[in-house]
């Protein structure tokens, strides 16, 4: 992996006076040194018109998104079709694993997707999704008998993990801090999109056409990527130090020239890049180390191995949630809960919801905390998920006839589920791991997921057998998302608001949230814990960067 997969965003650097800057040099170096980066955020002039290229970017990259909605909801209308009108036979067990193989081939290509990034880029990577992506829809399209239809839905989830992650990558590398979690979650929000069309063509076409008609959501996103600018702190990793400056350039299109300075912020921004790249190449080099023996060191350090332990936590209580099971049964679920409404247009109803709720979450992610986001969804889907529950029993015993609530409550299940539990954990990814080891941490963590996922619609039949049918399945669901509340207010830590720096370093010291040392206790611990010889090391970077720019 390059040596440096840092965010634009991230150089945040305060201008202070030479002669402050001389008499508290020794203290605030100490604090400084805490992130490898120096900021500029001061000079960014933060309008709606300056964040055009960003906001141009998230929706691109993000569009391939669509087709992941796509085939995750795809099985909600293949399944019904195929027991309506079985053009082969198709048992429960095939079901399952129809519906689930999915998850499972996406951890192989997360396992890959961060070396590839690191080899090709992130937009080229993207655009190798195309690939098996196209493939396993024609396959699909093209099946005759159960095998091949694994075969292609396979081939999908591949091509979701490499589609899929470089995107967030992307954004993380070029997005302002306080706008990173709304440019990132673009990505949920064009796979909510992606199920409300799987929905509307499975209410007019039958399940082979939907494939066909897929392949467009999948073409044309990965071409269009090919055509806009790299990420510049990869472009830099890779001495394309030309192609870098136009890429700054163009994410920096509207911001006017900074008062006092000779150099535009895009300028700033490369030097700095190049600057911080050349110094960590000699660290590398005096280490004489693999890069895999280098990564093996990152990984083992509490910056590493603590937000990966705690994302798998949260990403247990999502997929354990319910959600995802509801998503990709939509039709059959609608069916069970004993509703009378038609269960393609409850489906759609459901999917232009989860949209709208998406697009909601873009602002909810810049202004409110995470943590409070999650707990607060958590409560929410489990108070909806346990009155669908009951009065799907009750519905089922005779005892009412009120069979719109069970929908009215899956709705709100739905709702307060984008408020936090879905997309948060995947914003996170993004923002909880160091420079050094963002690109494979985040492949990781999304392949955890997904094997969560495999696992928790693998065992839905099972489930559904255990609890006595739909409203215990729901009940076991809302239990989850419970204990969900209590986990997200010990060990989710919050970023909102936050550098990658400051985020780094409170791993260093935390774990546990509630009762973990504070800001000012971490940075205070850090200037006395930290080895003197790397304490020199990284104070002569920073006292570098920060001469070149006083001389600027």
């Amino acid at each position: 992996m390059d040596p440096i997969s840092a965010s634009c965003s991230n150089l945040n650097y305060q201008e202070v006076s030479s002669q402050v800057l001389a008499q508290q040099r020794t203290d605030e170096k100490y604090y400084n040194i805490l992130g490898s980066t120096v900021s500029l955020s001061n000079y960014e002039k933060k309008s709606f018109k300056n964040l055009i290229p960003q906001l141009s970017a998230a929706i691109l990259v993000n569009c391939f998104n669509i087709s992941i909605g796509i085939s995750l909801a795809y099985s909600a209308i293949l399944i019904p079709q195929l027991r309506e009108n079985p053009e082969f036979e198709v048992s429960e067990n095939a079901e399952s694993w129809i519906t689930s193989i999915i998850a499972l081939t996406t951890p192989v290509g997360s396992l890959i997707v961060g070396f590839l990034m690191d080899r090709f880029g992130r937009l080229k990577t993207l655009a190798m999704a195309s690939i098996p992506g196209c493939g396993g829809c024609a396959i699909m399209a093209l099946s005759q008998n159960v095998p091949m239809l694994i075969a292609g839905r396979g081939l999908i989830g591949f091509a979701a993990a490499i589609g899929a992650n470089p995107a967030i990558v992307y954004l993380t590398e070029i997005a302002r801090k306080d706008m990173r979690g709304s440019l990132i979650s673009f990505g949920p929000a064009l796979s909510s999109l992606g199920m409300v069309l799987t929905f509307i063509m499975g209410w007019f076409m039958n399940w082979r056409q939907v494939a066909w008609c897929t392949n467009i959501f999948i073409a044309i996103p990965c071409l269009v990527v090919l055509f806009m600018p790299e990420s510049p702190a990869w472009l830099v990793s890779k001495n394309r130090i030309e192609d870098a400056k136009k890429s700054l350039m163009w994410i920096n299109k509207y911001q006017p020239q900074i008062e006092n300075k000779t150099q535009t912020l895009a300028e700033m921004q490369l030097a700095l890049l190049q600057k911080e790249h050349e110094l960590k190449m000699i660290e590398i080099s005096k280490r004489r180390e693999s890069e895999m023996v280098t990564k093996f060191r990152e990984f083992i350090k509490p910056t590493a191995y603590k937000p990966m332990l705690i994302l798998i936590g949260a990403f247990f209580f999502q997929q354990f949630s319910g959600i995802f099971i509801f998503l990709c049964y939509s039709i059959t679920f609608f069916q069970e809960v004993g509703s009378t409404m038609n269960p393609y247009f409850s489906s759609i109803f459901i999917g232009v919801v989860r949209f709208s709720m998406s697009m909601v979450n873009t602002y909810s992610l810049r202004t409110y905390g995470r943590r409070p986001l999650v707990m607060l969804s958590c409560a929410g889907m489990s108070i909806c998920i346990f009155m669908s529950g009951l009065f799907s029993y009750l519905i089922k015993n005779g005892t009412t006839t009120a069979t719109w609530v069970p929908v009215v409550f899956l709705l709100l299940f739905v709702v307060t589920s984008m408020i936090g539990l879905v997309p948060i954990p995947y914003t996170m990814t993004a923002e909880l791991f160091p420079l050094e080891v963002r690109g494979v941490a985040n492949s990781i963590s999304i392949c955890m997921a997904s094997l969560m996922l495999f696992f928790s619609l693998q065992l839905y039949p099972l489930l559904h057998q255990l609890c006595n049918g739909i409203s215990g399945v729901q009940i076991f669901y809302g239990l989850v998302t419970l204990l969900g509340i209590i986990y997200s207010y010990i060990f989710l830590p919050e970023t909102h608001q936050k550098k990658l720096s400051e985020i780094e370093e409170y791993f260093r010291h935390n774990i546990v949230f509630i009762g973990g040392k504070k800001e000012e206790q971490v940075s205070k611990k850090s200037v006395a814990t930290v080895r003197p010889s790397i304490v020199k090391k990284q104070i002569d970077i920073q006292a570098h960067l920060l001469e070149e720019e006083e001389e600027v």
